[in-house]
């Protein structure tokens, strides 16, 4: 009877769903908020600091954003690719509005110090597929892993190859590429980012049984960040009576035009037989897009106790260093 009893305990235990836990890197976006008191010090209402949104999402989708690691040349309508990938990129840790990181040693922003390490991890795995459609066509699929986080994100793209195949000949190879990675598992949070790129690529064999494939693009993201409901006062609980008015705190951030970041990347494709390996080295510029709203040329400045405003990207530039091993097939 004990054995039951502890055979059904265990598998109860795991079976049973775990604590959804915050971890380093996951997002709190009402630290990304004025406070307003009365005279008594009690708080009376929350204003969503747009900049400081804008700013974070723009940093954080080009952490998130589609790599390129492939060449121009597309892997041809029989092949198949499955790789995992791994990618650095810098951030501006000093940056007010990294205070949302969930590690942050300064969640206030008093401080002026850096709100944890200066760069942020991606793990992810990939499959690729060549499609017979002229001139020449490839897909991919994947997800991404933003490593000491909840994030995760679903990535696809499409590849087309412009001009290819010419090995003997010092032409190099074109293709155009589409690409969207979409955020999850952030309460607070969507993300959304579009890539649109050009790569250009030269095939080289090198004895007979390597083959070295350099590369280099230029690459366009559109980011679009947008809030859910936000709780300012997570602490306390609305359902308990005499608690009811703490709901009215509640926001949202407002609605943002697309920020746009621009990335350009030199890279390299090692294969030997169907083993693969892609070394890419990207460059994204500082972020200037400006939130234009009706009815305003006020920029938004901090600690603001409107959204009416013009909210402008400030976000440093950012460099990221990435690296996928798999096999062709």
């Amino acid at each position: 009877m004990g054995r039951r009893v502890a055979g059904v305990v265990l598998a109860l235990s795991v079976i049973a769903p775990s604590v959804a836990a915050a971890d380093d890197n996951d997002v709190i976006l009402s630290r990304l908020a004025t406070r307003i008191t009365d005279s008594s010090g009690v708080l009376t209402n929350v204003v969503g600091q747009n900049h400081e949104l804008r700013s974070l999402a723009s940093q954080l989708g080009v952490v998130l954003a589609p790599h390129m690691l492939t060449p121009a040349d597309t892997i041809g309508f029989g092949g198949f690719q499955l790789t995992v990938d791994y990618s650095t990129t810098t951030i501006d840790p000093r940056g007010s509005y990294w205070k949302a990181r969930e590690g942050s040693p300064d969640p206030a922003g008093a401080g002026g110090s850096a709100h944890g390490p200066g760069s942020l991890s991606t793990v992810g795995m990939f499959a690729r597929k060549g499609l017979w459609l002229p001139p020449s066509f490839e897909v991919g699929v994947g997800a991404v892993h933003l490593v000491d986080s909840n994030v995760w994100t679903g990535q696809l793209y499409a590849k087309l190859g412009l001009h290819e195949g010419y090995r003997s000949l010092p032409i190099p190879s074109v293709a155009v590429r589409g690409a969207v990675s979409r955020m999850m598992s952030q309460r607070e949070l969507d993300l959304t980012v579009a890539s649109l790129d050009v790569t250009v690529s030269k095939h080289l064999g090198i004895g007979g049984t390597w083959r070295f494939d350099p590369y280099a693009g230029w690459n366009l993201l559109m980011i679009i960040p947008r809030s859910e409901v936000v709780d300012p006062t997570p602490h306390i609980d609305s359902q308990i009576m005499g608690n009811e008015a703490d709901s009215d705190l509640n926001f949202v951030f407002s609605e943002q035009d697309t920020i746009y970041r621009q990335r350009i990347l030199v890279g390299a494709k090692f294969q030997y037989y169907v083993l693969q390996l892609t070394v890419e080295a990207q460059f994204a510029l500082a972020g200037s897009s400006v939130d234009d709203r009706s009815g305003t040329n006020v920029a938004c400045m901090p600690d603001s106790t409107t959204t009416l405003c013009d909210a402008k990207d400030t976000a440093a530039a950012q460099r990221t260093l990435s690296v996928s091993a798999g096999f062709d097939f």
